[in-house]
């Protein structure tokens, strides 16, 4: 049976399966059928972000829902845990997300929330897996159902992120912000202006084609830039569906979410709030995290790449906070999910009382590191692949457990990737230079 759902959700080229409209609408009886058999009846909230293949994906999603009895509501433009969040808060029996998060514009994905605004666990979607299956065998006629826009969860959402601020404004900072062109690009302004901040705002005229193109959390360079052009005390720079947030201080020195989660453990620690002391970050995050929080009696514990599995682990151990170097960043007092917005809102919070983020990033220094994305034409199993195996081991040796090397594939791509970590920079780039030519001489595009 096919695999449809990776890391995050079912991800493609939209109009290609398993994003073609075809398989979309199985999807969404799939998902109908599901509901239906687990769940009293009730309405099924729908989003998108930017990118202009989400109306027509998310209409026929809908009218796959409707074939068996499943009513939508559509959102429209909204991030990713703005649906996590009116799934779970606005009586919704599930949440869709369309989004392909930081891919481009080409690229689309479903990510579907329960009603209690999680994503689904394995188990279920392997059991939505076998339904798609079945319904496809049955060669079904693709249809859509054209959605009305229902401003009221934005605002509502708004409203949810307004409230978490735990002092009068912030009227002290200037802010920038890179939208990305994404589902942020009304939403992060609005929200800042309602907080008494100033904001200077990049990328936020979307055209359905320019999400995450040279901006956003990939591409920070610009907005850290126009933070020491406009003396900005910080900047905020989004992916395509605001689930995540890179920064940038007033030396435009850009930070990732590695650091985000140091700076906020160390809040959380001095008011008290972050017990059991535990963050939970993946086998991606740099060492010189996992060191520095253990220099303020914090245990890091990590999981495999995912926010799913960062979240799995947290309701596991009890830990209030996690996340990615992505910007990932999930603080389980607020939200079910990674919140761009809010983990903006969190650290603006910091420098709304008096504090500079670069003095709250301060005894942080990130190990060198080298990630190397190769185009696979396969998913081999690492150990057919002796000689990528023998370069492995051949650096391990080498770092003699002061460093670290992770060879994986993406949840999401056609994609292996290569992360190297140790204290020799020059190292550090020949061991990850060496084992991706090793992948693409054996499995490359």
């Amino acid at each position: 049976m096919p695999s449809y759902f990776g890391t995050d959700g079912i991800r493609g080229v939209a109009g290609q399966y398993p994003l073609d409209a075809a398989t979309v609408y199985t999807i969404g009886a799939a998902l109908g059928g599901w509901l239906h058999d687990h769940h009293d009846t009730g309405p099924v909230i729908l989003g998108q972000d930017t990118r202009e293949s989400g109306r027509w994906i998310a209409e026929t999603l809908a009218a796959g829902l409707q074939s068996q009895s499943c009513a939508c509501t559509f959102a429209g433009v909204i991030t990713t845990p703005g649906i996590a969040y009116l799934a779970r808060h606005n009586g919704m029996v599930a949440g869709v997300m369309i989004s392909a998060s930081h891919n481009p514009y080409h690229d689309n994905g479903i990510k579907i929330f329960g009603h209690d605004g999680y994503k689904l666990p394995d188990p279920v979607e392997l059991e939505l897996e076998s339904r798609i299956e079945a319904l496809r065998a049955q060669s079904p006629r693709p249809q859509s159902l054209p959605l009305s826009l229902e401003p009221a969860g934005k605002e509502a959402y708004l409203e949810f992120l307004t409230r978490r601020l735990n002092h009068g404004g912030l009227a002290s900072l200037h802010v920038v912000l890179d939208c990305a062109q994404g589902a942020a690009s009304e939403l992060a302004p609005a929200l800042l202006q309602r907080l008494g901040c100033r904001t200077t705002v990049l990328n936020a005229a979307p055209d359905g084609r320019n999400i995450n193109h040279a901006c956003g959390s990939l591409h920070p360079e610009a907005m850290a830039a126009a933070v020491v052009a406009h003396r900005a005390s910080c900047g905020l720079a989004f992916d395509g569906d605001a689930d995540r947030v890179i920064f940038a201080d007033h030396l435009g020195r850009v930070m990732d979410g590695d650091e985000a989660l140091l700076i906020l453990a160390r809040a959380l620690r001095g008011q008290h709030r972050l017990d059991p002391a535990l963050v939970i970050a993946t086998v991606m995050s740099n060492l010189a995290l996992e060191l520095a929080l253990r220099d303020e009696g914090v245990e890091l514990r990590r999981t495999a790449v995912g926010d799913k599995y960062v979240l799995q682990c947290m309701l596991e151990t009890g830990a209030q906070l996690g996340g990615e170097p992505s910007g990932h960043v999930i603080c389980l007092a607020d939200a079910t999910t990674g919140d761009g917005l809010l983990t903006g809102l969190r650290v603006l919070e910091l420098l709304g009382e008096g504090a500079r983020l670069a003095e709250l990033r301060s005894g942080y220094t990130a190990f060198p590191q080298k990630i190397i994305n190769v185009r696979v034409r396969e998913k081999r199993p690492l150990e057919q692949l002796p000689a990528v195996c023998q370069l492995i081991a051949e650096a391990e040796r080498f770092f003699q457990g002061r460093g670290r090397v992770l060879v994986r594939y993406s949840g999401t791509e056609p994609l292996a990737r290569v992360m190297v970590e140790a204290g020799d920079d020059a190292e550090v780039k020949h061991h990850a230079g060496s084992i991706a030519q090793a992948i693409q001489a054996a499995i490359g595009q």
